[in-house]
């Protein structure tokens, strides 16, 4: 089986600067794993190159056998980020962002009420603006774009921040439920101890390429 992420020497530029600059990587259909590294060595750029938002200047990248060369814009209705923004409209209640971003990724809403039921946001909140929530309902929202669309590539970046622990305690269970139904997960996050739970495999991004983690040996 092909893997679900494939980058061989990749570069992505930002603003010219080469935030990826040779990167190598790959992660095996539903894979869990762990990307680490310091603030500003490319670990978002890595994520947003995955879901087809930032185009290989030079290299192969490939996601979900899809050239990100010449098929970003395939890619991103199989594939679902989690990222700071959250990609939400403050005007829009939580129900409707979640809808509109379900549809806008060619997916079946159907699946919205579960999810919001499942993320706690269901009653009032569902019909609660955006715009007046705290941030971890906020990040509560957008999860729940990711259980409504079920993507076969989850791409986390820092996913426990701005969660309370019962939230953080409800994202963990969700990502568990993704991987026991075989999506591919990569999560960015300095939260260690929690992220280390929900992978089996750890890389580290630093100036630009992505090093393998060697597993520590037992004593």
């Amino acid at each position: 089986m092909d893997p679900s992420v494939h980058l061989r020497a990749v570069v992505a530029l930002l603003g010219g600067f080469p935030a990826l600059a040779g990167a190598d990587l790959s992660v095996g259909a539903g894979e869990a794993v762990l990307v680490r590294g310091p603030n500003g060595a490319g670990k978002t750029t890595l994520l947003r190159l995955c879901a087809g938002l930032v185009p290989p200047a030079r290299g192969e990248a490939f996601v979900l056998g899809h050239d990100l060369a010449s098929d970003r814009r395939a890619v991103r209705r199989r594939v679902g980020l989690l990222g700071h923004s959250g990609f939400l409209y403050d005007d829009l209640t939580v129900r409707e962002n979640v809808v509109f971003a379900v549809r806008a990724a060619g997916a079946d809403a159907a699946p919205v009420p579960a999810s919001l039921e499942r993320l706690g946001l269901s009653g009032r909140l569902a019909g609660t603006a955006v715009g007046a929530l705290s941030a971890g309902q906020r990040r509560r929202t957008a999860l729940a774009v990711l259980v409504a669309r079920a993507p076969e590539l989850w791409l986390l970046d820092e996913p426990h921040a701005g969660l309370d622990a019962a939230g953080r305690d409800v994202l963990d269970a969700v990502v568990t439920e993704a991987i026991a139904a075989g999506a591919t997960v990569l999560i960015a996050s300095h939260d260690s101890d929690r992220a280390q739970r929900l992978t089996t495999r750890e890389v580290v991004v630093a100036g630009g390429l992505v090093h393998e983690r060697e597993p520590v040996s037992a004593p």
